[in-house]
C-alpha cells in the first residue's frame, strides 16, 4: 500500500467510527492532510533542524555538499524563490531560506524604510519567519493540488498506469518547506530580551539563529562603520539564551549561527571583566589601544587605567565614552571570537569580511580549525561587495606578482565596461563563477548566502517596466517584459488566480459542497488562456 493508500485507510477507520459523518469522504480528508504537513511552526523547526543537522555532517564528509540560500522579504518572493528551485533542479536539497535584518528594517517595519540598527519592531522578525513558511506551505497544497487533479482525469480516463505514476509522485512528493537562517540581529537588548525573541522565532519555525557580537544599542550593518562589539562573556550569554530557547521548546537539535563583527568594529563599549591573568576577559582588554603608565602621574581626571598584560593599561577613551581596540588587531580578534563561540555552544561561525577574498576567509578559517577542527562558515556573499570590481583587481594583483604584463590595465578603473571582453575580466568572472565552491573546499564555508538579493531584483525589475511602459512601448513593455518571458519560461504566477489559491480553494467547495459547489476555475475563466 502507497503513502497515499495508508493516508486514505486511516481515515477510512476514523469517518466510518463516526456516525452521521457520511458526506466525509476519507480520500478528500486525506488530501487536505498531506497539503498540510505541519501542523505547527514548532513542526517545522524540528523538521527543518534535522535537515540541516544532516546537511553540515554531508559538508563535513564532502566539502562539495555545501549550501545555499537567498534572502527574501516576503513570503511570495520565498515561495516563487523555492518553486523554481524545484522546476529548475527537481529538488530542494540544500537550498534554504535567508532572512535579513536589513530587508526587515529597510522594508517591513511601521516606520517606514529604516537603518539597519535594529529600531525595527522585534515582532516583525518572527512575523515575517511565520509569513514565509505559511507561502511554502501554500506551494505544497497547490503543487499537490494539481497531482490530485491529475489523479482524478486519469482514473476517470480509466488510464491505471497515468494513475499509477501520479500517485507515485504523491507519495514522493518532496515540500517546498525549507530551513530558514534568521537572524537575531545583536538580540534586541539584554539576554532576557534575546531569549524572549528566540523563542517567538523557533515558535515561527525556525530552526537556525544566527546572532552578533555587537552592542545591541548600537547596532550597526554589518559593512558601515562605527561598529561597537561587547566582551566574550555577554555574548556567551546570548548564545546560552538562544540554547536555552531551543531546549524549552523541543528543538533539541536547533542551529546557532555565531556572528563575529570584530574585523571591521574597533570600537569596544566597556571593558571586560577579568579575575585572572590569561583569562578571557584579559585577553578581550589585551586589545584595547591605550598606554602603559607607571604611575599615578600619568592618569587624569576621568581616566580608566586596567591591568592588561601585567601592566597598567590606560585605554584609549574616544568623546563618545567607547574605547578603541588597536589598529591591526581584527583578525586576531575573530579567531578568538570564533573559537570561543565553537566552544560554548555555537554550530556555525559568520566572519563578516570587507571583501570577498578566499585567501582572506581562509587564513582565519585555519587558525580557528588547530583549536576547533571541523569549524565550519556562514558566508555573506553580500550585495556590499562590488564583486566585479574587486575579482578583477585580484586577477590583477596575482598577474602582476606572477611576472605579467598587465600595463593595458588601469587598476583603479576596472569595473568599466571596456575591460568587459578581455581576458582579466573573463578570469575574473571564471573565479566569480567558482566562488562557492573553492570557498567551500578551501576555506570551510558550508552554507552561502546573499543577504539582499531579491531587494535589488525587485528594484531592477521594476525600473525595466517602468521604463517601458510609461514610454514609447506602452503595454508592449509589459507583454514584452513580462508576460510573455513568464509564459516561455513556464513562470508559475502567470496564473495568478492559481497562485492565490483559486483552484485550492475550488477544491474545497466540491468537498465541502459536492455538485453544488460554485467554482470560479470553470471555462469562462480567463487563465485558461495559458
Amino acid at each position: 500500500m502507497t503513502a497515499y493508500q495508508d493516508q486514505i485507510a486511516a481515515l477510512e477507520q476514523v469517518v466510518g467510527s463516526n456516525q452521521g459523518w457520511n458526506a466525509i469522504s476519507p480520500e478528500y480528508a486525506a488530501r487536505m492532510r498531506l497539503q498540510n504537513r505541519f501542523n505547527t511552526g514548532l513542526d517545522i523547526a524540528k523538521y527543518t533542524a534535522k535537515v540541516m543537522r544532516a546537511d553540515m555532517a554531508a559538508y563535513d564528509a564532502d566539502s562539495s555538499q555545501y549550501t545555499q540560500s537567498l534572502g527574501c522579504w516576503h513570503g511570495f518572493i520565498g515561495q516563487q524563490k523555492l518553486i523554481a528551485i524545484k522546476k529548475h533542479f527537481g529538488t530542494t536539497k540544500r537550498k534554504y531560506l535567508y532572512l535579513s535584518g536589513w530587508m526587515i528594517a529597510a522594508l517591513r517595519s511601521e516606520f517606514g524604510p529604516l537603518p539597519d540598527q535594529s529600531m525595527h519592531e522585534k515582532t516583525s522578525v518572527p512575523a515575517l519567519i511565520a509569513e514565509l513558511y505559511t507561502f511554502l506551505k501554500q506551494a505544497d497544497a497547490r503543487e499537490l493540488g494539481g497531482l490530485f487533479r491529475e489523479l482524478d482525469a486519469a482514473r476517470a480516463a480509466g488510464d491505471s498506469a497515468k494513475a499509477a505514476a501520479v500517485q507515485s509522485k504523491i507519495d514522493n512528493f518532496e515540500t517546498h518547506v525549507v530551513p530558514i537562517i534568521a537572524d537575531i540581529d545583536a538580540g534586541f537588548g539584554n539576554e532576557e530580551a534575546t531569549y524572549l525573541l528566540a523563542k517567538k522565532m523557533i515558535e515561527a519555525g525556525a530552526c537556525a539563529i544566527q546572532i552578533e557580537n555587537q552592542v545591541s544599542d548600537e547596532k550597526q550593518c554589518g559593512h558601515q562603520d562605527g561598529k561597537v562589539t561587547v566582551p566574550h562573556a555577554d555574548f556567551l550569554a546570548k548564545i546560552n539564551a538562544v540554547r536555552y530557547a531551543f531546549l524549552e521548546l523541543g528543538v533539541d537539535d536547533g542551529v546557532i549561527v555565531a556572528r563575529t563583527d570584530s574585523l571591521g568594529a574597533g570600537l569596544t563599549k566597556q571593558i571586560a571583566v577579568t579575575k585572572a591573568p590569561g583569562d578571557l576577559g584579559d585577553k578581550y582588554n589585551s586589545f584595547l589601544d591605550g598606554d602603559y603608565i607607571s604611575s599615578a602621574d600619568d592618569i587624569a581626571n576621568g581616566d580608566v587605567v586596567v591591568k592588561a598584560n601585567g601592566k597598567l593599561l590606560k585605554p584609549k577613551r574616544l568623546a563618545s565614552g567607547l574605547f578603541q581596540f588597536k589598529q591591526g588587531s581584527g583578525v586576531d580578534r575573530v579567531v578568538l571570537d570564533c573559537i570561543t563561540s565553537l566552544q560554548n555552544g555555537a554550530d556555525l561561525l559568520w566572519i563578516e569580511t570587507e571583501k570577498p577574498h578566499i585567501g582572506q576567509i581562509k587564513e582565519m578559517v585555519d587558525r580557528i580549525r588547530e583549536v576547533v577542527p571541523g569549524a565550519k562558515l556562514v558566508y555573506n556573499n553580500s550585495p556590499s561587495f562590488n564583486w566585479t570590481l574587486n575579482f578583477r583587481q585580484q586577477v590583477f594583483d596575482a598577474w602582476k606578482a606572477a611576472g605579467k604584463d598587465v600595463s593595458a590595465y588601469d587598476r583603479a578603473a576596472l569595473m568599466s565596461a571596456e575591460y568587459d571582453t578581455t581576458e582579466l575580466a573573463l578570469e575574473a568572472d571564471k573565479r566569480i563563477q567558482t566562488f562557492q565552491a573553492d570557498a567551500a573546499r578551501e576555506a570551510g564555508i558550508f552554507h552561502h548566502l546573499i543577504t539582499l538579493p531579491t531587494y535589488h531584483t525587485a528594484a531592477l525589475s521594476t525600473d525595466n517596466l517602468a521604463k517601458e511602459y510609461f514610454g514609447a512601448a506602452g503595454m508592449l513593455g509589459y507583454v514584452a517584459g513580462v508576460q510573455r518571458k513568464e509564459i516561455r519560461q513556464g513562470i508559475a504566477c502567470v496564473k495568478h488566480q492559481n497562485m492565490s489559491g483559486s483552484d485550492i480553494g475550488d477544491d474545497h467547495k466540491e468537498y465541502f459542497s459536492g455538485e453544488a459547489a460554485l467554482k470560479a476555475g470553470g471555462a469562462h475563466n480567463t487563465m485558461n488562456q495559458f
